[in-house]
């Protein structure tokens, strides 16, 4: 048998099946339970360092409407 052959049978079956179970365990992963901080920071990455409805300037400012997880720099 080719060297070819034998790669490219070797590639059509057990490498598909590798990849298959990567891609599968990935997204187990990505969804258990464990990682819901995660996903969480990741999905407020556009709304970091913004405030909302309020420029925080008053002197006795008791406004908590700031998105969660906003850092508390002031621009």
């Amino acid at each position: 048998m080719e060297t070819y052959s034998l790669l490219r049978e070797f590639a059509d079956s057990w490498v598909l099946l590798a990849m298959f179970a990567f891609f599968v365990g990935a997204g187990i992963w990505a969804f258990l339970p464990s990682q819901a901080k995660a996903r969480k920071d990741a999905s407020m990455i556009p709304f970091r360092n913004e405030t909302v409805g309020c420029s925080s300037k008053c002197p006795d400012c008791k406004c908590t409407d700031k998105l969660e997880g906003a850092s508390d720099e002031k621009r």
